[in-house]
């Protein structure tokens, strides 16, 4: 991936750039690297723990006898994927708007956690920790993606892959700092405590979510282009990415509630979800540097194996908590750095096509895996509506969860759709 095109009409552009900070290193890209890294964690680590409020939901009133609670995760993540394009659009169309996209986004997220902790139904809460929190998850992450290209050039993957390991780490932290909440003190004001935290947390960080290069001379002087979505190497990648994302998010929502089904404790289903997190961390810093190397099919192949091999494989034969916590640190590693491909994927979308925006690609990237993660909620809700295959298969298979693992595994092996098509010469 390369750098966003300066305006052409700025011909001052070269005599100011040996008093910019320099790309690739220096204090400026590693200060904002660092303040993308707490971003990540802030925005996506609580939407990536939303297992534990699928299990407190499932448990409690006034929730636990709706079918719907799935819906509230996959849509808050699924929202904050598919409003990428939009949000990238918009401040490339707008770009005084790139300043403030944050500040707004936080805004909007904490007020969205207060409404929720009202809620007195699902569907209350799949507007407000659902729909509300992800436009404004959407809004505050997308100057990081934008700003990314003025800051890093040769050391664009590793700097997506440490980014994105955010998200594995605070999914680390979250789940007990949340189960905490949860148990002592309910629903209510474990949300309220959290949009607090989020707000004292973010505000300092977005200091240092700036650009390398002055606003004015960021603003592009022609039309973005769309045509790279008809190039059937963008298509080919894009379809992989949307069967991976149906069956991805399932494993991160069900892992607590599968784990309490085989007799875990709270604690110990909240292990699931810290060990897939922990593991993701890893697997998303090596795949970025991988990235950066590699073809972009390489990098899937890596991902799509491993992933499959330890759902089918892991999964479907744990019915005890040794097993099923190798599944998680397996999955995590393998499955959870599927994202960081991205980097190498924009790079051979523009080689076909040379004007489309960097950022723009990543969107509709996102929007694929928002379009999977949504269509997962109510489809998984649909997969474990009969316990059909329970007492019927063996081990995790015949535990109830059977079709879920196996719709899981399947989803994963066919994200490895464009390493297929690039074998048969037509990527």
């Amino acid at each position: 991936m390369e750098e966003f095109e300066v305006s052409p009409n700025d011909s001052t552009a070269d005599l100011h750039e040996a008093n910019l900070p320099p790309v690739d290193r220096g204090r400026g890209a590693w200060g904002f690297l660092a303040a993308c890294f707490m971003i990540e964690a802030l925005i996506w680590g609580f939407t990536f723990s939303y297992g534990i409020f699928q299990d407190y939901y499932s448990n409690h009133e006034p929730f636990k006898s709706s079918g719907d609670i799935a819906v509230v995760g996959t849509c808050a993540m699924g929202i904050s994927y598919m409003l990428l394009p939009i949000a990238f659009i918009m401040l490339q169309a707008h770009p005084r708007l790139k300043l403030w996209a944050a500040p707004i986004g936080f805004i909007i997220m904490c007020l969205a956690l207060a409404m929720s902790s009202f809620a007195s139904s699902t569907t209350h809460l799949i507007a407000s920790q659902g729909v509300v929190y992800g436009i404004g998850a959407s809004l505050a992450y997308a100057p990081t993606i934008v700003f990314m290209d003025d800051w890093f050039v040769r050391r664009k993957g590793l700097a997506f892959g440490v980014m994105w390991a955010g998200t594995g780490l605070s999914g680390v932290i979250l789940p007990i700092v949340l189960q905490w909440l949860l148990d002592s003190f309910g629903h209510q004001t474990a949300l309220r405590a959290w949009s607090i935290i989020l707000l004292l947390m973010g505000g300092p960080l977005l200091y240092f979510v700036r650009p390398r290069l002055p606003i004015s001379r960021n603003s592009r002087s022609r039309p973005l282009d769309f045509r790279f979505l008809w190039n059937s190497t963008f298509m080919i990648y894009e379809t992989g990415n949307i069967l991976e994302a149906m069956g991805y998010f399932l494993p991160t929502i069900y892992l607590p509630t599968y784990a309490r089904s085989i007799g875990a404790s709270g604690f110990q289903a909240t292990l699931t979800v810290m060990l897939f997190n922990l593991a993701s961390v890893f697997g998303c810093i090596v795949m970025g540097s991988m990235v950066d190397r590699f073809h972009a099919t390489t990098c899937i192949l890596a991902s799509t194996a491993g992933s499959t091999i330890a759902v089918f494989l892991i999964w479907g034969f744990a019915d005890s908590l040794p097993p099923l916590y190798v599944f998680c640190i397996f999955y995590g590693l393998f499955a959870g750095c599927f994202t960081s491909t991205w980097p190498a994927i924009v790079h051979e979308v523009r080689v076909r096509s040379t004007y489309a925006d960097p950022s723009i690609i990543l969107g509709f990237l996102s929007t694929g895996r928002g379009i999977g993660n949504v269509v997962s909620g109510p489809l998984s809700e649909a997969l474990l509506k009969n316990d059909s295959w329970k007492g019927v298969a063996a081990k995790a298979y015949g535990s109830g969860y059977g079709p879920l693992i196996l719709f899981t595994g399947v989803s994963a092996l066919l994200g490895g759709f464009g390493v297929v098509m690039r074998s048969s010469r037509l990527s």
